[in-house]
């Protein structure tokens, strides 16, 4: 599509915060090799854009960035490089959900024991409470082997739109986070940055929940009592929904020192 002047200035900072999104995101070990955040075109909501088939650490340029159509995940310009297998995470979500403006996909080390275990990912302190959303007050749980046709590989990745389908179908209950049986999360968001803060926090909730469950479980074995009932106490419901909303209206505070962080590591490079 036709651009502006002032459009191309709009998408221009887009890029560039789209570029800072992927560095902050591998400074903080939401994403390594591995991993991919997308945003959403600001000017065409049919269209959604992500990096080439490149570690999110190394993308340094627009020219590092591809179009996407959300209705089928294949390239505005037929003569892109490669993209990620995995675009039909954001494709379908984007489709799905018309709200959505930011996607991240990761493989954090510190939440694949909530995909395997059936044990819930519960919001654990202010910093995490959109873990809290939706019906079932924790994330819900995708599993790609519920999903496979014949002819899929096996291997858990989301390679095609049935598989997109059916995890995007997982966000419709009001939660902003989906694990994923034995190969990490998707999370959603109404801009980078929030998605940003949301990967960021639901990896130090998943820190501190197993922690707290082990410290417990620790604690009732040798015949402690709790002071709180004995139990663990997360967040409830509307505690979930006013921490969310804290997190909302503070973004650009955490925001504006991560990419301060990035920008001073000398390891990351963003010429947008």
């Amino acid at each position: 599509m036709a651009l502006d002047n002032t459009q191309r200035t709009v998408l221009a900072a887009l890029h560039r915060k789209f570029i800072d999104g992927c560095h902050i995101l591998h400074h903080n070990g939401v994403l390594d090799a591995y991993g991919h955040l997308s945003v959403r075109h600001p000017f065409d909501p049919q269209v959604f854009i992500m990096s080439k088939y490149f570690a999110p650490g190394t993308i340094s340029s627009p020219d590092d960035l591809i179009e996407y159509h959300v209705s089928n995940a294949e390239p505005l310009d037929p003569s892109s490089t490669k993209g990620y297998a995995e675009r039909h995470i954001h494709s379908e979500v984007y489709k799905r959900h018309a709200d959505v403006q930011a996607v991240i996909h990761s493989h954090a080390e510190s939440v694949i024991p909530y995909t395997i275990t059936g044990v819930p990912l519960r919001p654990c302190y202010h910093m995490a409470g959109f873990l809290g959303l939706g019906e079932k007050g924790h994330p819900a749980v995708y599993d790609a082997a519920d999903f496979f046709r014949e002819d899929d590989i096996p291997d858990m990745l989301v390679r095609n739109p049935h598989l997109g389908e059916a995890l995007a179908a997982t966000f419709d209950s009001g939660n902003v986070v989906t694990l994923m049986r034995g190969h990490g999360l998707t999370l959603i968001g109404p801009s980078i940055e929030e998605v940003i803060s949301r990967a960021i926090y639901t990896m130090k909730n998943a820190s501190i929940q197993t922690a707290a469950v082990t410290l417990h479980g620790a604690f009732v074995a040798q015949g402690g009592q709790g002071v709180q009932g004995g139990g663990l106490k997360y967040l409830d419901e509307n505690e979930s929904k006013a921490a969310t909303n804290m997190l909302k209206w503070s973004a650009q505070r955490p925001w504006k020192l991560w990419v301060r962080e990035v920008e001073a590591s000398g390891l990351y490079l963003n010429s947008a």
